[in-house]
């Protein structure tokens, strides 16, 4: 009897969580991982916002003109209003990542659309949009999250280079990404050092680090722009006839 409820709950967590997990980033089924433009990167970042670390980042962003995405914790939205306003008002584009950092893995479905629509609340109500663009924490989608699909762009990310750590500095973080970086990209990174499993200094090294990379990628050619901007890159490419040119080449 121990044997069978072993299996079916083994069963059961290969569909609820595996499996979802590896359809999203295997085949992309689901979720918005990589763009297929050529000149165009998408720098995003979870976890915050930090009422230390967010406003150098945009402090950063701003001085180099980038527009990013930000998938910021609902129950910190709640305490600094003011940084999610800020986001806001200088272009960016703000989604979701759940209220608190806890995997939709350990949730019930109901339980991860109270998560998201509380959240959806408070940043509407303190920008006046409801977000529309959402990331499971630490990129673990469950079956049930394919149903959000109709109300949310799940978006998870084709190149992470564990900034959350900060053994290595700035220069693992640098190195990582100019080596790793290519058309299409979309780059998670970290504006909080408090989640579990992370340094709460790590953020120093991330930011520090992305400015040379700015400097860096724009003379590659690339321009960074939002989640939502590279989603329709890619709508745009996939109404054209296919060409072999359609958005120029980068030289490195």
């Amino acid at each position: 009897m121990k044997g069978f409820l072993l299996w079916g709950l083994l069963i059961f967590f290969m569909v609820y969580a595996i499996i979802p997990r590896f359809i999203m980033f295997t085949f992309g089924f689901g979720a918005f991982k990589k763009g297929r433009a050529r000149n165009e990167i998408a720098f995003t970042f979870d976890d915050g916002p930090d009422p230390i670390y967010t406003p150098r980042l945009l402090d950063l962003l701003k001085k180099y003109q980038v527009k990013a995405t930000f998938f910021v914790l609902g129950s910190k939205a709640e305490k600094h209003p003011e940084l999610i306003l800020r986001m806001h008002h200088e272009g960016h584009l703000i989604g979701i990542h759940n209220y608190v950092h806890k995997s939709n893995w350990l949730m019930a479905p109901w339980e991860v659309n109270r998560q998201i629509n509380r959240s959806a609340n408070i940043i509407e109500g303190i920008t006046g949009i409801r977000p529309t663009y959402y990331r499971p924490p630490w990129g673990l989608p469950n079956l049930f999250d394919m149903v959000l699909r109709k109300q949310f762009q799940i978006v998870l990310w084709s190149l992470m280079v564990g900034d959350w750590k900060s053994r290595g500095g700035k220069e693992k973080i640098k190195k990582r990404l100019l080596h790793r970086i290519t058309g299409g990209s979309v780059i998670v990174l970290h504006d909080c050092g408090e989640t579990f499993g992370a340094d709460l200094d790590a953020p120093v090294h991330m930011i520090e680090a992305l400015e040379d990379v700015l400097r860096e990628v724009r003379m590659q050619g690339y321009t960074c722009v939002r989640i939502d901007e590279l989603i329709q890159i890619d709508q745009e490419l996939s109404a054209r006839p296919f060409r072999n040119d359609v958005s120029g080449t980068v030289s490195h």
